[in-house]
C-alpha cells in the first residue's frame, strides 16, 4: 500500500525528531509543529522550515527541497515511489554512520535476513562481508550449497554481480552488503553470475551459479578411528535457532560412543547469535569468562562459562580458517586462550563487533554495532582473527579437489594430535 504525502512527512518528521532528540540534544518547545484536534482527531501542520540544530550543522528543510524537486522534475513520475523513497532515505542515514555492519532493512530483506538464521531460504549459500579495504568478499561458502559446489572460496573478492533474471548487471564498488545480498538471492531455479577476483589467480573469472533453496544444517557428525582410537568430528557450520536441539543431539552420540577425543571443526562457520557461542564455548569449559562485550562508555559486561558443559574432559583441537568470522571466532579464541584446546588451520577473518538485530514497524528492521567483544585476556580480533597454533594454509587454486587434499591436512593434523 502506498502511503499518501502527508502520511510520509509524519513518517520523515518522525525520524528527523529521533535523530535531533537523542544526537543534537534538540528541545521540544523548540520543534515548529502545531497540534490541533478536530473532532478528536490529530491534525499535524508542519513548518517544512524547520530549524537547524544549535551547531548549525543540519537543516532538514533540505530533505523537502528535494523531494520537491524530484516531484517537480524528474521525467518519468511514476517511478517514484513514496515508500521507496522513504526506506532510501533511512537506508542513507544509517549508512551514514560509516559501520559496513549497521543497516536498515526494509521489511522482505529484514524477513530473508530471519529465515538466514532460521536455516531456510533460496539463494546460493554464501555469507559476504567485507575485507580491510571495504570490498565485498565472500567469508565462507555455506556447506552442501551451489557456492560450495561451484568452487566458491572464502576470501574470494566478488567484483561484479549479473541477476540473469532481472537483467541487473552491477559492479560492487561502493555497493552496501544488503544491495549485494539483494542481487545474489533469488527465487529457486533462477541463475546468478558472480564475477571473481581470486588471490594468485591473473584475471577475474565469472561463476554462475544457479539458485537453491538452502537447508542450512548447523550440526553434522561423524566419526574416525585413528590408531585404535575413535574420534568425534564435530562440524559446527554456523550458530543459529537449530543449533541448540542439532548440538544436543550430537553430544548424546558423543558420549554413546565413548569418543575419545573431539575435532570442532569451525572452518568457513560465519558466525551467528553471541548467545550460541557463549553456549557453545560453556560445553567444554567448566568455568571462567568466555568472551568481554565491550560497550563503550557504558563499559564491558562479561559472559562466563555456564558450568553445565558435557565435553569438560575430552581431549580437543578445534579446525579454523579464514571463513571462520565472529561467533566461531568467539569460541576458538577462548579455547585457545583457556588452554582448552589447540587450534589448527589458517588465521580467522576477523570480525570483532556486534550487531543487534532490532526489529522495525511494517516488518522492518535496523541491525546496529553495539558492542566490540574480547577475547577473554582482553584482547580484540577485529581485521586480525585468531591465529592458529600449527598453521596448515590452504593454497590458492581453482581446482576443488586439491582444496579438499589441503583441507584434509587441516584434519589429518588434528587427528595426529588427538592419536598420536
Amino acid at each position: 500500500m502506498k502511503l499518501t504525502l502527508r502520511q510520509i512527512r509524519k513518517i520523515i518528521l518522525g525520524l528527523a525528531l529521533v535523530v535531533l532528540v537523542g544526537g543534537l540534544g534538540y528541545r521540544l518547545g523548540e520543534q515548529r509543529v502545531s497540534l490541533r484536534f478536530y473532532q478528536s482527531a490529530p491534525f499535524v501542520k508542519i513548518n517544512r522550515d524547520l530549524p537547524v540544530d544549535k551547531q548549525g550543522q543540519v537543516d532538514f528543510a533540505l530533505f523537502w527541497q528535494v523531494w520537491d524537486r524530484l516531484q517537480a522534475s524528474y521525467l518519468d513520475k511514476s517511478e517514484l515511489d513514496p515508500q521507496k523513497m522513504v526506506y532510501g532515505a533511512i537506508s542513507g542515514m544509517v549508512a551514514a554512520a560509516g559501520d559496513p555492519y549497521t543497516y536498515f532493512l526494509p521489511p522482505k530483506e529484514n524477513n530473508e535476513s530471519k529465515a538466514r538464521l532460521r536455516g531456510d531460504f533460496e539463494g546460493v549459500g554464501i555469507e559476504i562481508g567485507y575485507d580491510k579495504n571495504g570490498q565485498i568478499t565472500v567469508i565462507s561458502p555455506l556447506s552442501g550449497t551451489p557456492a560450495e559446489s561451484a568452487g566458491i572460496k572464502a576470501g574470494d573478492l566478488i567484483v561484479k554481480i549479473t541477476d540473469e533474471r532481472t537483467k541487473v548487471d552491477k559492479e560492487t564498488t561502493g555497493m552496501t552488503l544488503q544491495e549485494a545480498v539483494d542481487l545474489i538471492r533469488g527465487p529457486k531455479g533462477t541463475l546468478v553470475k558472480l564475477t571473481i577476483a581470486r588471490k594468485g589467480v591473473e584475471k577475474p573469472f565469472e561463476v554462475s551459479l544457479k539458485r537453491d533453496t538452502i537447508i542450512v544444517k548447523s550440526v553434522e557428525l561423524k566419526f574416525e578411528t585413528y590408531h585404535g582410537k575413535k574420534i568425534a568430528i564435530l562440524k559446527l557450520s554456523q550458530f543459529g535457532e537449530r543449533t541448540y536441539n542439532e548440538w544436543q543431539t550430537a553430544v548424546n552420540e558423543i558420549k554413546k560412543q565413548k569418543a575419545s577425543g573431539v575435532i570442532l571443526d569451525l572452518r568457513n562457520n560465519p558466525g551467528g547469535f553471541l548467545q550460541g557461542a557463549v553456549y557453545i564455548g560453556s560445553e567444554f569449559i567448566k568455568s571462567g569468562v568466555l568472551v568481554w562485550q565491550d560497550q563503550g562508555i557504558a563499559g564491558r559486561e562479561s559472559f562466563s562459562a555456564s558450568g553445565q558443559g558435557h565435553l569438560l574432559s575430552e581431549p580437543l583441537v578445534v579446525l579454523i580458517n579464514k571463513g571462520s568470522a565472529s561467533a566461531s571466532e568467539i569460541v576458538a579464541g577462548a579455547l585457545q586462550e583457556k588452554g582448552r584446546a589447540k587450534l589448527v588451520g589458517e588465521q580467522s577473518f576477523g570480525k570483532g563487533t556486534v550487531q543487534e538485530a532490532q526489529d522495525l514497524p511494517n516488518g522492518a528492521g535496523l541491525h546496529v554495532t553495539v558492542a566490540r567483544w574480547l577475547l577473554p585476556s582482553g584482547k580484540s580480533i577485529d581485521k586480525e582473527g585468531v591465529k592458529p597454533d600449527f598453521e596448515i594454509k590452504v593454497e590458492e587454486t581453482n581446482s576443488a579437489s586439491e582444496t579438499q587434499n589441503v583441507s584434509d591436512q587441516q584434519l589429518q593434523k588434528a587427528l595426529d594430535l588427538l592419536a598420536p
